[in-house]
């Protein structure tokens, strides 16, 4: 054991200090301005990692968390801080990215975006395993450190409704003739429908198909299987049952989806994220605005919606079906296009006035670098990554002649170490 005073807490949820030979130590479960009594987990030739057992001095930022699974689930890192406290920590790692690894800095600061704390895991994939040992199937995150799944019964940060089905999946799963070759459940939660994703890796028989009908129909959702990839994906029970979808009541705009498609988990943070972004981008009426990484729509809809031409460029050639669908049945106007934008060619479908960024978490650095000195005049950048949006800062400002006029986070996975953000660059 040894004494250790935190001073910060790094990306990925650890408090930051030194032991008494000055060698870093990253502590799970600690926080910035503790000291606590700490276990070491493991050592390497530059940092040590541990374990904070005993809290000597606790921050003013420290909570009880809610959740009885905590000490052992790895779906949450940070439950321990407060949602002021989590914030700052994720504000500090996007300043400081943005510092170090693309030499640029914000000329202000936006103010977090905040949501719900609990119960907005609208999106969450379920590991699945099956150990007789500890009484069959076992649902839920993975443990902390571990491939081994967390035996829990409930789960805070998924909708009460969700969470609830967790001892009725377990129940039915120990049924199946397949359970011990069923790795996972995606959830995937919608304004009107809840949809349960099962991984079967080997065939069902006739009474696994009566148990997932029987199970559908007593809780109210839709069970939908997955014998390969996600495009494999298909609606079992029941038939007819109304598409997934979720709204933008600023816009008065619906976007439907697919269970395996990719949207973001917290709706209601993605309202305001998505009506900071439009305001930040500031389209008008016959603007051409170009919306890369665009998936289904998300910004897409919303910036046509204030009447600028729109062109969306997305390399699934599946959410771009799927992002015209949805202006068609929004009654809006926008062009929708695949396209590979990690090799991206945008003259032909140029001049831009504005961009709209919103790529995975490799970032926009090839976008960034094929950028030409005409245009645009301005980009708003979603980013999922706060290194990448950096690296891709450190381009669009230093070579490419963008001021960063204003940068934020964007708490969309609250207790986990997870930085959203967003950035408006400037000519």
């Amino acid at each position: 054991m040894v004494r250790l005073n935190v001073h910060a807490l790094d990306a990925g949820g650890h408090g930051i200090a030194r032991n008494p030979e000055g060698k870093v130590v990253f502590v799970e479960g600690a926080l910035g301005g503790e000291t606590v009594e700490a276990r070491l987990l493991r050592s390497k030739p530059k940092f040590d990692l541990a374990l904070a057992v005993e809290i000597v001095h606790a921050a003013s930022g420290r909570r009880v968390p809610p959740c009885p699974w905590y000490e052992n689930c790895g779906g949450c890192v940070i439950q321990h801080a407060d949602a002021r406290t989590q914030v700052a920590a994720k504000q500090r790692w996007l300043e400081d990215c943005l510092e170090r690894i693309g030499k640029v800095e914000p000329e202000s600061m936006l103010a977090p975006i905040y949501g719900p704390e609990w119960g907005y895991r609208h999106r969450a994939r379920l590991s699945v395993r099956y150990v007789e040992k500890k009484g069959g199937a076992l649902v839920g995150f993975r443990e902390r450190r571990s491939t081994y799944v967390v035996d829990m019964s409930s789960c805070e940060v998924l909708p009460a409704r969700v969470s609830a089905l967790i001892p009725e999946l377990r129940a039915l799963i120990g049924k199946l003739s397949f359970k011990d070759r069923m790795p996972q459940v995606e959830v995937a939660v919608g304004d009107d429908a809840v949809v349960l994703v099962l991984r079967h890796l080997l065939p069902l028989n006739d009474e696994d198909r009566s148990l997932l009908r029987a199970f559908a129909d007593t809780n109210g959702v839709q069970v939908w299987l997955q014998a390969r990839g996600p495009d494999s994906a298909v609606l079992f029970h029941p038939e007819g049952a109304p598409e997934l979808c979720y709204s933008l009541p600023e816009f008065g705009i619906k976007l439907a989806f697919r269970p395996t498609d990719f949207t973001q988990v917290n709706h209601a943070v993605n309202r305001v994220l998505v009506s900071r972004a439009v305001r930040m981008l500031d389209p008008q009426p016959g603007e051409r605005i170009g919306d890369l990484f665009c998936g289904l729509g998300n910004f897409s809809l919303p910036l046509a919606a204030r009447g600028a031409q729109v062109i969306g460029i997305e390399g699934s050639a599946t959410l771009v079906e799927r992002a015209r669908l949805n202006a068609l049945a929004n009654g809006l106007t926008a062009q929708f296009e695949v396209a590979n934008l990690f090799e991206p060619n945008l003259a032909p479908l140029g001049p831009f006035d504005k961009l709209l960024l919103d790529p995975p978490r490799e970032g926009a650095i090839e976008v960034a670098k094929s950028l030409p000195e005409a245009w645009p005049r301005r980009i708003v950048y979603v980013s999922c990554d706060a290194a990448t949006l950096a690296r891709d800062a450190g381009v669009l400002v230093n070579v490419k002649g963008f001021r960063l006029a204003a940068a934020g986070v964007v708490n969309m996975f609250p207790h986990t170490a997870h930085v959203e953000s967003i950035a408006l660059f400037e000519r």
